[in-house]
């Protein structure tokens, strides 16, 4: 067996430091060259503009000043306005849960198609694979823009905008999740016989459904939220009256829907971690 001195320690020591000082210097040198860039794309910026960026920062705060002055001038008057608008909430949320559910169940089968240890047939994995690259390429408001010429002011444009992305995320996650899971029950059903369904049923999904529960709930928080954004575009639910109001300088009916829009991701985030935590078993 060989023996290493003392001495050799030491050197080893010391080009770790060495090392660790180089990386902080060039991460340094990074920054700065950012801040530097940053600096730089603001001045010519200003002076490509009509209006000035260093005038319009200065201001950035008067318009939530102004709604927040608003709703305090009427006292306790807007809170009652919470309960206007928890009906259009409510949808909103219903419809990001249902297509969150939606995206979920399509994103597990295009998943199955997608793996290599599950599908021999390349054909069928690339263009699946193509298939979900094309679903997630577009940002929902995008999609949800172009279904609205088909389907109107609805938020039904916003449902399938959020399933179809969700799909293509999820779907490309799962894959990945499947294509790491362990092969030995897959094998030992295998060679019991066992059809490709059986297979999956009992060989994949008791491996994989933590991971898939965790990426769901994780991409229901983030559905909420982006419910809320397409109903700027005509979209309906929440968005849609949030911009109504902003539009109309109501600054009780914004407070009143911000404060639903923040308490509704607050119990969201907390019930997806719950659930979460719970289905991979660590105690929070």
């Amino acid at each position: 067996m060989t023996l290493i001195s003392k001495s050799s320690f030491d050197e080893i020591e010391r080009n770790i430091k060495r090392q660790a000082k180089t990386r902080a210097f060039y991460t340094i040198i990074f920054i700065l060259s950012i801040v530097f860039i940053i600096i730089l794309g603001v001045d010519v910026a200003n002076e490509r503009n009509a209006g000035s960026f260093s005038r319009g920062i200065t201001k950035v705060f008067d318009f939530p000043l102004d709604i927040i002055s608003d709703a305090f001038e009427r006292g306790w008057g807007w809170y009652p306005l919470l309960l206007k608008y928890f009906p259009t909430l409510l949808s909103t949320v219903n419809m990001a849960l249902f297509a969150t559910l939606v995206g979920f169940f399509g994103a597990v089968i295009m998943s199955l198609l997608a793996s290599r240890n599950l599908i021999k047939n390349k054909f069928i994995i690339q263009f699946t694979r193509r298939i979900l690259d094309i679903l997630r390429s577009f940002p929902e408001i995008i999609i949800a823009t172009l279904l609205l010429y088909l389907m109107g002011q609805s938020i039904l444009p916003a449902f399938f905008a959020i399933a179809i992305h969700t799909i293509g995320v999820l779907g490309k996650l799962f894959s990945e999740v499947i294509e790491n899971i362990d092969e030995g029950p897959i094998e030992g059903l295998t060679s019991l016989g066992s059809s490709w369904p059986q297979k999956i049923i009992y060989g994949v999904f008791p491996q994989v459904f933590p991971h898939f529960v965790s990426y769901t709930m994780l991409r229901l928080e983030i559905n909420v939220r982006s419910s809320t954004i397409l109903g700027f575009v005509g979209a309906g639910g929440i968005g849609q009256a949030l911009k109504l109001s902003i539009a109309w300088r109501f600054g009780d009916h914004v407070s009143a829907i911000m404060v639903l829009i923040i308490v509704t991701i607050v119990i969201i985030d907390r019930l997806s971690s719950l659930v979460r935590h719970r289905v991979i078993g660590l105690k929070i």
